[in-house]
């Protein structure tokens, strides 16, 4: 054999070049890195607030993003009652729910909803941008809103995140 491609095969070897460690890694509950974010609803447009909230509690922002995982983060969204809406949504949108009776189709405006149950339009408007699954209803429970600008989970020690500045 020629010395020049003995060295060569002698580099390689030195080098030790695993062909098994090309694996690709897929996040599970166990390696998934999940932290607590809060989130200020204040000023932030409803659809707009509630499609980059969903996109954390996904992990969609992640780079070991597994479709099939819980790999995203927790999500504390404060001030549900300042949220703003665009155009003529705040009179025009309804919201629609069905009691189970004959007859009980049931419907309420965004403005009476804003002003009875804040919390509910962020969650409703998350729920309905995550999967309609049992991946879903799992990733739905990462998400805690709270009208004011208090929360009971500081024993979590969330990071405050804007999502002005958030890809």
């Amino acid at each position: 054999m020629h010395p020049l491609i003995w060295a060569i095969v002698l580099l390689i070897k030195s080098i030790n070049v695993d062909t098994l460690s090309y694996k690709t890694v897929s996040a599970n509950k166990q390696t998934a890195d999940k932290k607590w974010l809060v989130v200020d609803a204040e000023g932030q447009t409803l659809g707009r607030l509630a499609s980059k909230v969903a996109r954390i509690i996904r992990g969609k922002h992640k780079v070991n993003f597994t479709p099939h995982a819980d790999c995203g983060d927790n999500v504390i969204v404060v001030n549900a009652e300042k949220v703003s809406f665009s155009g003529t949504k705040l009179a025009d949108k309804e919201y629609i729910r069905y009691t189970g009776y004959p007859g009980g189709q049931r419907s309420t405006s965004a403005e009476l909803m804003l002003k009875k149950h804040p919390e509910r339009l962020i969650e409703k408007a998350v729920k309905g941008m995550l999967p309609k699954n049992k991946l879903g209803r799992q990733l739905f429970t990462n998400l805690k809103v709270y009208v004011g600008s208090e929360h009971n989970q500081e024993a979590q020690k969330p990071t405050v995140v804007n999502l002005d500045t958030f890809k």
